[in-house]
């Protein structure tokens, strides 16, 4: 397959119809014109010559084709028959008729001529579109001796097409932006000599140097240098991030100061940056359900027009006496009425403004119909570890019995690997204690270790490594507490006492604390925790951040049966860490990953959140719902604003010139309204949490 990059394809549904064309030819069942981001996709095998001149006849081209590289301007052809169309008003009082109709064929021919041949080619082929029917309309107002109307219709329609295009190339550059932060070149250091290269012939274990101000050329480790670096290519976060030897970078980052050596660990085309805008721009043309709807709904609207056009010519002469030159006129006001282009263009650009929005803020969303899904969620299941808290166990709650307990515990644990070994000795480090080497250490199975420090034997562990002692009722007190509240109790004794116990739990996320409540603010009605830990745990994580569901106990192949369960009647969402999760996240309507670029986040889930945590999540539900809205809004006023033109034609009203201006006005709404999503910069929650976490 090869792509090419087009210039000149300014209409949707033209769009649509060329690539039918293509795909008729011999090699073009594959065939992609992708109208959003302004590409064509070709077999080799395809004659080349035929595509271009499919391309031609609407006014397109390949960008690397010179003899097409200077198309007409639709702008300057517009103001220019509007002049001469205005010199008509001034001079009709003093020059001959024969003039005037000779100015208006002129102004006519400026900003008409490519629709009129188009149009022509078409009636030819019995293939019925908008140039067929603007070009039986021009023909039948000249013919009926409406030149003044003729030519107006050609102007506003040329004025049309080239605000279509206007619109849609807005939302290309958005996105050409945001592609265009890949770097280009980078600085190879070898054998001591620096040189200039593409990063495309980088390799694996090159060294390159990035110099203040430059990009990074792919994903790679520091292993010189110290600086800060701005990730917001991948994450969408702008506070800088620390880096020195041994620290990771992401290609398209940005070395804000100091000088980096950069040993490359992927080549660019494998890089986390390439994979976020090959999908990004792939994202651009995957439909949505309501796209393929309008595609099919335009399919029959333009053919019953012309059918509601006949009627409205014949039926009135024949059953009411109606003049046939009036209904004639109206008929030919109802085709330039059958224009698609504002329908079928009512949802690309949204939908290439919301995938930009989302991607700028370092949210990956995999193609429109995802985003149109995100807007539609009512109910979010997250998987608790690592997604709603760190997934790494810190020490919440201390309770000391005797003075040596942070001796002893440190003692014990200080060589150890374990998750809770290392959050113990982080409570321990906090207490400056002197620690010693215990003699005789080993693992108990089922209860945790036994040493000897300084003549005397301890014990720590789980609650079994105490049942040589005799506890008091406040020690038992304090052991049933912080097991009801969901900690993992790690107790420190000797022979004889009870010295102390830690409560140790996995640590909430900061942003989780405000999400929840933000996430219903956002519309979603159920937040919903699937996790494999105990209940008491569970409900502690739930209390504290206001989840309305909590399903807990649950092993990875329940978690996805419980998301089956959970899909019915809704539209349901399931957010983890693109790993884990990844059954669960394929189970559900709608996979969302939080990986900060990494590969298995980025090819498991539907939407991606580049940070390492979700606080950008709400923003993304906010704009999809966003896009949803511009979208209804604009088939509402394409249709809308037609169903009024043709209303027009029962006390017969309908001119023209209003035929063409409610089109025109239709696709300008859809347009500039398509382009505030953009803008959009979604809303901020005052609210405080007010929900009330019930177990299921």
């Amino acid at each position: 397959m090869k792509e090419y990059k087009l210039q000149g394809l300014s209409c949707a549904n033209c769009a649509r119809e060329m690539e039918s064309e293509m795909q008729k030819l011999d090699h073009g069942q594959s065939t992609q014109l992708k109208f959003s981001s302004s590409k064509l996709v070709v077999d080799e095998g395809v004659d080349m010559k035929r595509v271009r001149n499919i391309l031609k006849s609407d006014g397109a081209s390949l960008v690397d084709d010179e003899e097409h590289a200077h198309g007409p301007n639709m702008k300057m052809l517009v103001i220019v028959s509007s002049l001469i169309f205005g010199m008509t008003f001034i001079l009709a009082p003093v020059v001959p008729n024969v003039i005037l109709i000779g100015m208006y064929l002129i102004a006519m021919g400026i900003s008409g001529y490519q629709t009129f041949l188009k149009g022509a080619k078409n009636l030819f082929k019995l293939k019925f579109n908008i140039d067929t029917l603007m070009t039986i309309a021009l023909i039948g107002a000249v013919a009926i001796g409406e030149w003044r109307e003729a030519t107006m219709v050609a102007i506003l329609f040329g004025l049309n097409e080239y605000l279509e295009g206007l619109g849609m190339e807005k939302a290309r550059n958005s996105m050409e932006k945001l592609l265009n932060v890949a770097p280009k070149q980078a600085t190879l250091l070898a054998d001591g000599v620096e040189q200039t290269v593409s990063i495309d012939s980088l390799q694996e274990k090159d060294i390159v140097v990035v110099k203040a101000g430059e990009k990074i050329p792919s994903d790679g480790v520091v292993v010189e240098g110290v600086s800060s670096v701005n990730e917001a290519a991948i994450t969408g976060e702008s506070l800088p991030v620390d880096k020195s030897s041994g620290d990771t970078l992401y290609g398209g980052s940005i070395n804000n100061e100091g000088l980096l050596k950069v040993q490359i660990t992927k080549p660019y085309e494998d890089s986390s940056l390439a994979k976020i805008l090959h999908l990004v721009e792939e994202a651009q043309e995957m439909k949505t359900p309501t796209e393929l709807f309008i595609n099919r709904f335009a399919k029959y609207y333009t053919p019953l027009i012309m059918v509601v056009s006949i009627l409205v010519m014949v039926l009135p002469p024949l059953s009411f006496g109606a003049a046939w030159g009036a209904s004639f006129y109206q008929g030919l006001a109802v085709l330039i009425v059958g224009c698609p282009c504002a329908l079928i263009l009512s949802s690309p650009i949204a939908i290439v403004s919301g995938i930009t929005k989302n991607a700028r803020a370092g949210i990956l969303v995999k193609g429109g119909v995802f985003l149109e899904k995100l807007g539609k969620v009512d109910s979010i299941a997250f998987d608790k570890t690592g997604t709603l808290t760190k997934g790494e166990p810190t020490v919440q709650q201390t309770k000391l019995y005797d003075e040596r307990f942070h001796q002893i515990s440190g003692s014990m644990e200080k060589n150890s690997s374990h998750p809770i070994a290392r959050a113990v000795m982080k409570e321990v480090e906090e207490k400056e204690v002197e620690l010693f080497d215990p003699s005789d250490l080993q693992a108990v199975p089922g209860k945790g270790l036994a040493g000897v420090i300084d003549g005397f034997a301890y014990y720590m562990g789980s609650e079994k490594t105490v049942t040589h002692l005799e506890l008091t009722d406040e020690q038992q007190e304090g052991i049933d507490t912080m097991r009801s509240e969901g900690y993992t109790l790690v107790l420190v004794s000797s022979d004889k006492e009870l010295l102390g116990m830690y409560g140790v739990a996995d640590e909430i996320r900061e942003e989780s604390r405000t999400l929840i409540q933000q996430l219903h603010d956002a519309g979603v009605k159920h937040t919903i925790m699937l996790t494999g830990d105990h209940e008491q745990t569970a409900r502690k994580v739930a209390d504290q951040i206001g989840m309305t569901d909590v399903y807990a106990g649950l092993l990875p192949e329940e978690k996805v049966e419980q998301v089956k369960q959970l899909k019915k009647g809704r539209s349901l969402a399931m957010i983890g860490d693109g790993i884990n999760d990844a059954p669960a996240l394929a189970t559900a309507d709608l996979g969302i990953a939080m990986g900060k670029g990494t590969d298995s986040a980025i090819e498991t889930a539907d939407i991606v959140l580049m940070q390492d945590h979700l606080g950008k999540l709400p923003y993304a539900i906010r704009i999809a719902k966003r896009v949803n809205t511009v979208v209804k809004l604009n088939i509402g006023l394409a249709l809308g604003l037609k169903l009024a033109a043709l209303l027009l034609t029962i006390p017969g009203w309908l001119t023209l010139w209003v035929a063409i201006l409610s089109d025109m006005g239709a696709t300008i709404l859809v347009t500039l309204i398509s382009l505030t999503v953009l803008m959009y910069k979604g809303k901020k929650s005052n609210r405080k949490p007010n929900i009330k976490p019930t177990t299921a």
